[in-house]
């Protein structure tokens, strides 16, 4: 009982949103593959209206707490100004954001790989020397072509959703095990202590 008890409690969540989102994410991931341009001009909206609204709930949290203001005031602006220019200029901002991911996480996979392999030299072994080798040329080849990475960006985040979904789906039928067994220990106690 203590076991699936602690899942539970751990988790936080019920297994049905697990399974929800799992299916969502499935879905999601299917509809990138299917349709990748619609998709990700959508997906690409639902960004710019996101930032906006974050970047004027940032704004108005200044009000309320006035600590790091600076930071606050002109992550909010930019928050706002970034989600303007998506949602106005929606297949523009549909090229430009997947290419600026491309070309961050290849700036990103290059400091990553200079850092593992230093690490690598002091010690840390050749397997972390090999990814440091890896992640700089996945980097050099991203930033050498960040528009085809952008290209590509719907069917890795498509196979990215459809594993992740299929992960949650096992996870929510985990959860709803651990609550059906919960459950019953519970009974069980409660009938042992009748008797």
């Amino acid at each position: 009982m203590s076991d699936a008890k602690t899942l539970k409690e751990e988790v936080g969540l019920p297994w049905w949103l697990v399974l929800i989102s799992g299916i969502s994410a499935i879905l999601l991931g299917l509809l990138l593959f299917a349709k990748p341009a619609a998709t990700l001009i959508i997906l690409i909206q639902v960004l710019g209206v996101y930032w906006l609204i974050t970047g004027g709930l940032s704004i108005v949290f200044l009000v309320k707490d006035r600590r790091e203001w600076g930071w606050k005031l002109f992550s909010g602006i930019l928050g706002i100004l970034a989600g303007i220019l998506i949602i106005l200029n929606p297949l523009w901002s549909t090229l430009l954001v997947p290419t600026s991911l491309a070309i961050l996480v290849g700036a990103i996979g290059i400091v990553l790989g200079v850092m593992e392999l230093v690490f690598a030299f002091r010690g840390g072994g050749w397997g972390v020397g090999v990814l440091g080798v890896l992640s700089i040329l996945l980097g050099l080849l991203l930033l050498s072509r960040p528009v085809i990475a952008g290209l590509a960006l719907p069917f890795v985040l498509g196979g990215v959703l459809i594993g992740g979904g299929i992960l949650a789906l096992i996870w929510a039928f985990g959860l709803q095990d651990a609550e059906r067994k919960a459950k019953e220990s519970a009974a069980l106690a409660a009938t042992r202590g009748v008797m």
